[in-house]
């Protein structure tokens, strides 16, 4: 009996042995390949952990050198956010990361994923992206020479404001920078003037007052500074500020059938290990915000976080189902909507209203 044993344990480890000089052969195998890469804002925690490591890292590594990339955030650049589809149409690089719903003024599809407060958990809305990944990735290669390749999410986008605000009512008649149109009709809804205005510029512009609240990620905010120019966070989400890796079709077409199939699992863990930093950091916002422990991933503030009354609550639930989601589908046409109800809109339960 304890021959056998031995002889199983043997053959386990000499199988294993071959499935990793298999391995090892195949990244060997593979053809000498650079990218140029532009990358997500160099101050998100997503940039930080994931994203920069795994071109820097992670695909050297696992390739055996085989495949290396420069990658530089697009805030590094100067490059504006709304323009990362049309540079990547032109082959300014081989791969790029972007929030997708800022794409939405060239096709409203790009925003029909993260609709402000569509989803309020992180769960659903990676069910929102799976269901509409078809979609998405049709409409990039058809009109942007764009192949989709990965999501991530940021923590929930939430309202950074000068003051100490008391709750929803105190939004009406102030201005509030968005990044994307499905939060311009969250705002109508509530009274608000929509401010559109790039990342970058935000902490100036609540310094001097052109705002005085706005909106991005309960922990991006934080990693970029914002603190230093608010008072008050009053967590009623509006979105996650769903991000998409996109890859040049004709980069994509000139690569190895089997750099592709390599480069596929690498961007499948990719995509699991942003997801999973979201979950993380959506956990560990508010103690960075309000100087509490454990606060690894981002900066110790002394933020006034506002809660979210019951009543208001459900107002938010009615502005996502009302003024959202028929704003939305008014841009997008009935076709556009139909096709969103049998996809995200299943997944979710809901309907866009189409007159």
């Amino acid at each position: 009996m304890r021959i056998g044993r031995i002889l199983v344990v043997l053959f386990l480890v000499a199988a294993l042995m071959l499935v990793s000089a298999a391995g090892l052969a195949g990244a060997q195998d593979l053809p000498k390949t650079h990218f140029k890469v532009i990358g997500y804002h160099s101050t998100v925690i997503m940039s930080i952990k994931d994203e920069l490591p795994f071109w820097r890292e992670t695909l050297p590594k696992a390739s055996n050198g085989a495949i290396t990339a420069d990658i530089t955030p697009l805030d590094h650049m100067g490059i504006d956010d709304k323009t990362m589809l049309r540079l990547l149409r032109l082959g300014v690089m081989d791969f790029a990361t972007m929030d997708i719903s800022k794409m939405a003024g060239d096709d409203p599809r790009f925003e029909g994923i993260d609709l402000a407060g569509l989803t309020l958990d992180p769960a659903k809305a990676r069910a929102a992206c799976e269901a509409y990944r078809h979609v998405l990735d049709r409409q990039m290669q058809k009109n942007w020479n764009a192949k989709l390749i990965a999501f991530g999410a940021n923590p929930p986008q939430v309202f950074w404001c000068r003051d100490v605000i008391g709750g929803l009512s105190d939004l009406k008649g102030k201005k509030i920078r968005v990044f994307n149109p499905t939060m311009r009709d969250f705002l109508s809804g509530i009274g608000a003037t929509a401010v559109s205005m790039a990342f970058a510029e935000v902490v100036p512009a609540l310094n001097h007052g052109v705002v005085d609240c706005a909106v991005t990620g309960s922990l991006s905010g934080n990693t970029a500074g914002w603190p230093e120019v608010t008072k008050s966070l009053y967590p009623m989400s509006v979105g996650w500020s769903v991000i998409v890796l996109a890859v040049n079709v004709n980069t994509w077409k000139r690569l190895d059938p089997r750099t592709q199939s390599f480069l596929l699992e690498q961007f499948k863990a990719f995509e699991d290990k942003v997801w999973r930093t979201q979950k993380m950091a959506m956990t560990e916002a508010d103690n960075c915000n309000t100087n509490k422990q454990p606060c690894t991933l981002g900066k110790p503030a002394n933020m006034t976080i506002v809660p979210v009354k019951p009543a208001e609550a459900q107002m938010h639930k009615e502005l996502v189902e009302g003024a959202v989601l028929a704003g939305w589908a008014k841009r997008c046409g009935p076709e556009c909507a139909a096709e969103w109800d049998n996809t995200v809109g299943k997944v979710l339960g809901l309907k866009a209203p189409v007159k």
